[in-house]
């Protein structure tokens, strides 16, 4: 099965929520790779790679975000795979 690669920008109250730990749970139950971290403008920024129907199912759950969260919007962009992860990971900026 062919993997596909997005990344994601969440806008919204998604730093200080839990949304990078909920994310990398999201990531596991789905089966995608990549990572997620917080960004200085206080968006974050998530990559996935991973089958096509896991990343859509991944990005669904980015969407709805943990209860504490507000999502105003998520940009979706269309990356190619790099191969180079193994894992899901918090990434520190």
């Amino acid at each position: 099965m062919q993997a596909v690669a997005r990344k994601f920008v969440i806008r919204g109250e998604v730093q200080g929520v839990g949304y990078r730990f909920f994310a990398q749970r999201a990531a596991a139950k789905h089966q995608v790779v990549g990572y997620v971290r917080n960004s200085p403008d206080g968006t974050v920024e998530a990559y996935a790679e991973g089958p096509a129907n896991s990343v859509e199912d991944f990005k669904h759950d980015l969407a709805t975000g943990p209860q504490w969260a507000v999502i105003e919007h998520m940009e979706e962009i269309n990356v190619e795979p790099t191969g180079r992860y193994f894992g899901f990971k918090i990434e520190r900026t």
